[in-house]
């Protein structure tokens, strides 16, 4: 069996990451992804939203879809997330199962400096999601999809007062405007 594991803050979860799951999954054959929204990732910034927030979020996108799963391993450990920490937890409940760990083309320069990375690239297979096609060199297999949307251009737009509907599923524009998430300006 192939899974995907894809990890990230979704804050918010929106089109472009669904449709680069679904690519993945296509692509690799993969029998099911699963989305781990991290608690703090030792290297970027803290999300916006809540872990609770995003969780639903992510609830609301993925309802319906077989092939999707949700796991909120790291939301439960006290963080930060690291990523084999994460990996080591599916394995042990999926233990026959050969995984993928699917990344943004942004986290390739930084891998080096994940947390027992050595490790973890002897135990997980990554996939790259190239939404830019500028053709930066790695080795990793690619899902090349150009997708223009971002977490970020969506909560500035939200702290803007602008319309993000078909950037996120309605589910989860639903969600943002109940909750009044993003509302404050982004830098």
């Amino acid at each position: 069996m192939k899974i995907g594991i894809y990890g990230g803050a979704f804050d918010p979860v929106h089109h472009g990451h669904l449709i680069l799951a679904r690519e993945a999954r296509e692509t690799f054959g993969l029998e099911k992804i699963i989305f781990v929204p991290a608690a703090v990732s030792p290297l970027k910034q803290s999300p916006a939203a809540s872990a609770q927030m995003r969780l639903l979020m992510l609830q609301a996108a993925i309802e319906g879809e077989n092939e999707f799963v949700l796991d909120d391993c790291e939301l439960r450990r006290p963080p930060p997330s690291y990523t084999i920490d994460t990996v080591e937890e599916i394995r042990r409940r999926e233990a026959d199962a050969e995984i993928y760990y699917l990344i943004g083309e942004d986290n390739v320069s930084t891998l080096g400096k994940w947390h027992r990375f050595t490790e973890l690239e002897k135990i997980v297979r990554f996939v790259v999601f190239d939404r830019t096609q500028a053709g930066t060199k790695h080795d990793y297999p690619p899902v090349h999809r150009r997708i223009d949307i971002s977490a970020t251009e969506i909560r500035k737009r939200v702290a803007a007062g602008r319309s993000i509907r078909y950037f996120v599923p309605r589910s989860v524009e639903e969600i943002i405007d109940r909750q009044k998430l993003y509302q404050e300006q982004v830098k």
